[in-house]
């Protein structure tokens, strides 16, 4: 079984960037920088069967480049702090498109709304006084634009020290 999903790799100056607000949160787990992307859609755990549908069914995928800005902070609750997406128009286009694919082929529509975001950290009895010293110090936080050329379909590998990610396939925007 292979635990899938769909995400756009962050270029290599933001994964830095982002690497650099992670700290003075007790209780945070951070994410590695190098699996820092922005999730299209979870698909969760399919047979090798599956996946090579999956695949087939996202090279047929078709939508335009565009960029992307990654700004402000927040969090889920207490479970999680993440750096937000500045709307785009052309994300939640793309982002729609892989829904549809997906769910032509048989996997159940996603219930939850879109809210693109990158995560930065899990949280374990985080101190509600550093959470939100850490969103109001980082507020502000803006990325440089970035193109989108490409997303991936991913393979997640949980292991006791966080997961690991692993691309499968890259589709190429036109």
């Amino acid at each position: 079984m292979l635990r899938l999903f769909v995400g756009i790799a962050l270029p290599p100056e933001l994964k830095l960037q982002l690497s650099l607000l992670c700290s003075g949160v007790p209780g945070a787990r951070w994410v590695d920088p190098g699996n820092y992307h922005l999730t299209l859609r979870f698909i969760g755990e399919v047979d090798e069967g599956l996946a090579s549908d999956i695949d087939a069914a996202l090279l047929q995928v078709r939508a335009p480049r565009f960029e992307v800005t990654l700004a402000g902070v927040g969090r889920f609750g207490d479970r999680m702090l993440w750096v937000g997406v500045d709307k785009s128009p052309p994300l939640v286009h793309l982002r729609d498109k892989v829904e549809s694919a997906l769910v032509r082929l048989g996997l159940p529509a996603e219930t939850r709304r879109y809210a693109p975001h990158v995560s930065l950290a899990r949280l374990r009895n985080a101190s509600e006084a550093k959470l939100q010293a850490f969103i109001e110090a980082h507020a502000l936080f803006s990325g440089a634009p970035f193109a989108v050329e490409r997303f991936s379909l991913v393979a997640s590998y949980l292991t006791k020290s966080g997961a690991i990610y692993e691309d499968q396939a890259d589709y190429p925007l036109g």
